[in-house]
């Protein structure tokens, strides 16, 4: 049950941070880094292709954290939609992170966010409502977003919110994807 708790939380914080358009209209964050542009994705994108990007980035941060801190890597097989604007939605699920006993996961978030300097991204982080060091990676060009955060005490988080892309007409937005 507080697995579903957290999971409800993350994915509500999660809305707070993202969006379809690539300004801050969030407030602003304890920390920002504008990093370099990646290739601006078109509106062409199906919401398999965005999923399938979405859960290759939470895979490739997940890979960041060293293996012999890993003890496995959980990877959710659905998520769910989110508006971005009347006519587009993105995908939203989450990769967990079990780490080895007595590894502190913090450090490891830190080490995560120094990998993504000077890269596509733009960073901010924060502490989340129960008081974890969180970062968050932001496309600027697609809005694509992933958060990493302490989960449990033996694990990290990593939840992504997808690029934003238009749904086939008749097709329900609600529910698994």
């Amino acid at each position: 049950m507080n697995r579903v708790r957290f999971t409800v939380a993350a994915v509500a914080l999660m809305v707070s941070f993202t969006g379809c358009a690539p300004s801050d209209q969030y407030g602003e964050p304890s920390k920002s880094t504008t990093t370099k542009e990646a290739a601006p994705v078109g509106n062409e994108l199906t919401w398999q292709e965005a999923k399938a990007q979405a859960q290759a980035m939470e895979l490739e941060i997940a890979k960041l954290i060293p293996e012999d801190k890993v003890v496995k890597i959980d990877q959710g097989k659905t998520g769910t939609l989110f508006s971005c604007s009347e006519t587009q939605h993105n995908w939203n699920g989450a990769t967990t992170v079990t780490l080895s006993k007595g590894t502190e996961p913090e450090p490891l978030v830190k080490a995560i966010e120094a990998q993504y300097q000077d890269s596509r991204f733009t960073i901010e982080t924060d502490l989340s409502i129960t008081g974890n060091y969180r970062v968050q990676l932001r496309s600027p060009d697609t809005a694509a977003s992933y958060i990493i955060v302490r989960d449990d005490p033996n694990a990290i988080r990593i939840a992504s919110g997808s690029a934003c892309f238009t749904l086939p007409e008749g097709e329900y937005p609600r529910g698994d994807f």
